[in-house]
């Protein structure tokens, strides 16, 4: 990737795009679930399109901009604005507003982002313009578009929607209505679902399950990541890197996902790399689609938060002491405890609670999140599919740092795999790099590991 790339970016007024056609003015409660205080930031994506000659002269902007007005007559809760009411609970009010829109031009041709498009992306704050006024939770649009026109007749289509409102699948679901409909359907294949009251907490509420990744740890010994010195590189792992790192656990637990195995090795490589106090837990939070847990499960079309934190939690010293598959074992337990109780005892626990944050620190909490079945990759306006879909950066939050995304992405051998954004301190990266090397490494030369 061209990280060094300079370019300069032309922008018309941001304007407000409401539902091409009247929508109801009501209130719509999110889910208990949707409005817990660690979701309440906001999410970005970015995608890159290549210049299709059979769409001649037709403007990528002018296109997706009077789709976005009819996909919210469909979706037009996210055209209204969130208010907060007694105990912190959410609620959009349908007002038809409308979400923010920018029409830009880029002096730079797709090619020059290199053959290798993945984050950190270069002049990003250019390409997703945070309007003044725009960013805040409440009352304030719940989405912004930005769409990019580049000197090669393609273009770049960035979105930041306030994660309250919707998941990584919710939000490709909005963005393929868009595409659907810029491509001359009448209506999009899968129509939302709202009902919010799903996952929202029983009457009374009861919590049935331990969910330490809203416990409330003071960082006593100061070890909280400085936000200074900090570095963005992505790190590609294929067929060949996924093989490797499988040979470093027992035989037992290779038949493990791919998400649970990187999760494990990527947790274990980063609290090597910043070194905290042996004695000290550590945490990882695995972001699980809890869609499928239900039983029926969530509708098609339901475009809310069905994400579960699943945390596994070890000292420090034993987790980079320990083969890997120690750290497998933790990960594929945290997952396998999210099941559709599990998600009502969370929905549970932020009314008794009062919505409480789950346990974010630099050093001590890593969260990782697959966004692979999310489909970022299948979006299309009518230019076929992206060159890159998907996360636009490494951290999201309050808290820059401690997430991750695993995003499809094929190299510039030709090989499909994952790539997986990470942000540390220079030197804590340096270190990082090293450890993921050599396990990678290891196995490559001699055809096994020490478990």
């Amino acid at each position: 990737m061209a990280s060094s790339l300079l370019f300069s970016v032309t922008r018309r007024d941001p304007v407000l795009i409401s539902p091409a056609k009247p929508t109801p003015h009501e209130f719509k409660h999110l889910s208990d679930i949707d409005d817990q205080e660690g979701l309440r930031f906001q999410i970005p994506a970015i995608q890159f399109y290549r210049n299709d000659p059979s769409m001649g002269e037709r403007d990528p902007a002018q296109i997706i901009r009077n789709s976005i007005a009819e996909a919210l007559v469909f979706y037009y809760p996210l055209a209204g604005r969130l208010r907060e009411g007694p105990d912190r609970k959410l609620t959009v009010e349908c007002t038809g507003e409308g979400v923010v829109f920018i029409e830009a031009d880029a002096d730079v041709s797709l090619k020059e982002f290199g053959d290798a498009l993945q984050p950190p992306f270069p002049c990003f704050e250019e390409l997703l313009y945070d309007v003044p006024g725009t960013g805040e939770i409440l009352n304030c649009p719940l989405i912004l578009i930005q769409v990019t026109r580049l000197t090669c007749g393609g273009f770049i289509f960035a979105i930041r929607i306030n994660h309250t409102v919707s998941d990584g699948i919710g939000i490709v679901q909005f963005m393929s209505a868009v595409g659907e409909l810029a491509r001359g359907a009448r209506a999009p294949s899968i129509l939302p679902v709202w009902q919010r009251e799903l996952l929202n907490a029983r009457d009374p509420p009861r919590v049935t399950h331990v969910h330490r990744e809203y416990d409330q740890v003071p960082d006593t010994k100061n070890t909280t990541i400085p936000l200074s010195n900090m570095v963005h590189h992505s790190f590609f792992f294929g067929p060949t890197e996924i093989s490797a790192l499988r040979k470093h656990v027992p035989h037992h637990l290779r038949r493990c996902s791919t998400f649970e195995l990187l999760s494990a090795c990527l947790w274990r490589c980063r609290t090597i790399a910043v070194g905290p106090d042996p004695d000290e837990d550590v945490r990882i939070i695995c972001v699980v689609d809890a869609r499928t847990k239900f039983k029926p499960p969530l509708p098609a079309g339901y475009y809310g938060n069905g994400i579960a934190l699943a945390m596994a939690i070890s000292p420090a010293g034993k987790l980079c002491q320990s083969p890997l598959g120690y750290a497998l074992e933790l990960v594929k337990k945290a997952k396998s405890d999210v099941t559709q109780e599990y998600m009502q005892s969370v929905a549970d626990l932020m009314v008794i609670k009062g919505r409480p944050h789950p346990h974010f620190t630099g050093v001590r909490t890593y969260a990782v999140s697959d966004v692979t079945r999310a489909r970022f990759g299948e979006i299309d306006f009518g230019w076929g599919k992206p060159v890159y879909g998907g996360p636009a950066k490494a951290g999201v939050g309050a808290i820059p740092g401690v997430s991750s995304f695993f995003i499809p992405f094929r190299n510039g051998k030709g090989e499909d795999g994952l790539v997986v954004p990470i942000c540390l301190p220079g030197p804590d990266m340096e270190r990082f790099a090293v450890e993921i090397e050599s396990m990678i490494q290891e196995t490559m030369l001699d055809g096994s590991s020490k478990l």
